[in-house]
């Protein structure tokens, strides 16, 4: 059943059908749903909460996005212990068993594309269709920029607009990068609610040391890859490669794209997306 909490009535996810907390699985998670028609899980990356991607939705026509806060981001609970990806993808299990959802189609955004291919591999009744979107198959591949690791490193920039302003068009690239009226649009949802130091660290945690090259030729759903070609965090060569791994997998670069195109461009993706998610 869903209920309305305390924390999430104050401040409603605008968009939102229904807000609630999922007490069932551990630790608690704060959930949203927009829109309605094909269910479709919107697992967001590193640090966002859902609202930071309510923009996403925009693409969604048609569907029922379920999109929830990551353990220790937003509204959603720590963990008592940091935890690894499998537990991580165990935790969003607990999830859809709560909603009662048995298949459903996964989006994942960055590192929610991390936590959806290991959703895959170790769910995969529970998915149908996979978009895996500024995403890396993990340990190997081609790395970030240099000079965008030790920045991504630190929450500082969901803390300090002055320090947001010099280290998101640097992290970002695209359209964040080019144009200031869209990087200071963004920076009005990342600074609504930061992240801990302690929920930025496990999240951290959970992505160190992860790969999905052993496994990755055995995820045989059928899966859409969206890589922008001006990524300064996951290089274009990462979505390259998952496409090619995948069997069922395809590609579609969106030229000029940066780390945020679902957030700052959505509109790049929309045709490639709905068709996608509009096949049988």
């Amino acid at each position: 059943m869903e209920r309305t909490d305390e924390r999430i009535r104050s401040k409603p996810w605008p968009g939102a059908r229904t807000e609630f907390i999922a007490t069932a699985t551990a630790p608690a998670l704060r959930v949203a749903r927009i829109g309605e028609g094909t269910r479709l899980l919107l697992i967001n990356g590193l640090a966002p909460t859902s609202r930071c991607g309510s923009r996403s939705c925009e693409l969604a026509a048609g569907h029922e996005v379920i999109a929830f806060d990551l353990p220790g981001m937003g509204r959603s609970a720590r963990p008592r212990w940091p935890i690894r990806m499998p537990q991580l993808a165990h935790v969003v299990t607990e999830l859809l068993d709560e909603l009662g959802h048995e298949r459903l189609d996964v989006l994942g955004y960055s590192l929610g594309g991390i936590v959806a291919q290991e959703l895959a591999h170790r769910a995969l009744k529970r998915v149908r269709r996979l978009v895996l979107c500024a995403t890396t198959p993990g340990l190997p591949s081609m790395p970030p920029d240099p000079l965008v690791v030790p920045l991504m490193l630190t929450p500082a920039r969901y803390w300090n607009r002055q320090l947001a302003e010099l280290i998101v068009p640097l992290i970002a690239g695209g359209r964040t990068a080019r144009e200031p009226r869209i990087l200071h649009a963004g920076l009005e949802k990342r600074l609504v609610q930061p992240p801990s130091a302690v929920g930025y660290l496990y999240q951290l945690y959970a992505l160190s040391g992860w790969s999905s090259h052993a496994w990755i030729r055995t995820v045989r759903h059928r899966a859409l890859v969206l890589h922008g070609d001006r990524d300064p965090v996951v290089p274009l060569a990462n979505g390259r490669f998952l496409a090619g791994a995948l069997p069922h997998g395809r590609l579609e670069v969106i030229s000029g794209a940066g780390h945020l195109f679902l957030l700052d461009e959505p509109q790049s993706v929309m045709p490639a997306l709905g068709s996608f998610l509009g096949s049988d």
